[in-house]
């Protein structure tokens, strides 16, 4: 059965856990939007860490401060592998695996990969892909025709910076890993239990993830929505480390 929950109703459950109950402790690997970096999660990060959890922000190749690495040869695959060896060196497990926007992709196929060390799958108003899907598949029109509006020399140019928009800012991404198709072989990553939050502006309609919010409920994974625009981490991050806080 769907469940949507608010943020209020999250705010009231926290509260209203017995003093001296004991919390779970998380291990969080965060997975970064298309552009972005892995700094754009350092707030969540210590809000996080302040309440006893431990945070791996992982930075794709190419993004963030491994931009000097940015290449239009840059695969999807080449993401996937930047996760997976991330957890596997850092020796982590029971992990929950965070994923922001496009980051759905990466954390997909990153429980593709690795199953056993993923405790939870956590999509933050992010793509639920299938096997033999691509971010320009599941785009829809608007979408295909905005990614491809912003194509220059194989890579991906955000419009809305410039050269003298102050550092740490996005970055041109990979065309090829906005049409690459994931491909999903192992039964066992079906198997990892995912949480997904919507972000839910009132402005904004029809809202372009809400077929990935349906996708999660169809699997029976809880789905929260959360009043923020598509980039909570910087919107609203108090009520997302509340939600992020509060899964099993």
């Amino acid at each position: 059965m769907r469940r949507l929950l608010t943020v209020a109703l999250v705010g009231l459950a926290l509260s209203a856990r017995p003093l001296g109950a004991q919390q779970r402790h998380h291990t969080y690997v965060i997975v970064h939007g298309a552009w972005g970096g892995g700094w754009d999660w350092r707030a969540v990060d210590s809000m996080l860490t302040l309440r006893g959890h431990r945070v791996v922000r992982v930075t794709l190749t190419g993004s963030g401060e491994r931009v000097h690495l940015a290449s239009p040869e840059i695969r999807l695959a080449t993401h996937i592998a930047d996760v997976v060896n991330t957890i596997l060196w850092e020796d982590l497990h029971d992990v929950v695996l965070v994923g922001h926007s496009y980051g759905g992709m990466i954390i997909t196929g990153v429980a593709d990969r690795i199953p056993d060390r993923i405790r939870r799958l956590v999509y933050v108003d992010a793509m639920v892909p299938d096997s033999g899907e691509s971010v320009m598949k599941l785009m829809g029109t608007s979408g295909l025709g905005f990614i491809q509006s912003t194509l220059k020399n194989g890579m991906s140019v955000p419009p809305w910076v410039t050269d003298t928009t102050a550092i740490p800012r996005d970055v041109p991404q990979s065309f090829h890993t906005f049409t690459d198709t994931l491909n999903l072989v192992n039964p066992a990553g079906r198997l990892v239990p995912g949480t997904y939050i919507l972000t839910v502006e009132a402005a904004v309609n029809p809202d372009p993830f809400q077929w990935a919010a349906d996708r999660a409920a169809a699997r029976k994974w809880p789905v929260h929505r959360l009043d923020a625009n598509h980039t909570p981490e910087r919107s609203a991050r108090e009520p997302l480390v509340a939600l992020l806080d509060s899964v099993p």
